[in-house]
């Protein structure tokens, strides 16, 4: 797989980086299900997107009709893991940095994802090689980490 088949990207967690990794893959084109466990965790992770949205094209900054194909074709919400990575390319994991919850949530992810979904967790401090253990394809598990605030940096 290389960066050209990537269509569809699953982020893992709606909150203060999850959203915010979301918008920088909805601005980069890439279709994003943005999953988190809770409706309400959703609905502001896709509120704080929309509103940074806003502000984009308000300066300028994105145009008009990225802005609406963002909000009507590129993203998606939901709290159904099976739906949220199934036809993922890219999983990008951004949840509590505790070490047994992401184990838990990136072998369930290894049991829903198509064999050629490639992993990424936005850790900072956590082993990337004990998370890959937690699934079947440890070659394709990867650090991808994000800096606050994710959109503008």
């Amino acid at each position: 797989m290389n960066i050209n088949d990537i269509k569809t990207v699953a982020m893992i967690g709606a909150g203060d980086m999850g959203h915010g990794i979301a918008e920088v893959a909805l601005l980069a084109g890439y279709k994003v299900n943005l999953y988190d466990i809770k409706d309400e965790f959703v609905d502001k992770g896709k509120k704080r997107i929309f509103e940074s949205l806003d502000l984009l094209a308000g300066k300028g900054k994105i145009p008009p009709e990225l802005n609406t194909a963002i909000r009507e074709q590129l993203l998606t919400t939901t709290t159904d893991l099976a739906k949220a990575v199934g036809n993922a390319d890219l999983v990008i994991e951004a949840i509590p940095e505790i070490m047994d919850l992401k184990k838990k949530v990136f072998a369930e992810i290894d049991q829903l994802a198509p064999a050629h979904t490639l992993l990424a967790s936005n850790t900072s401090t956590m082993s990337i090689s004990e998370i890959a253990t937690a699934t079947n394809r440890p070659d394709k598990v990867f650090g991808l980490h994000y800096f606050n605030p994710a959109v503008l940096m």
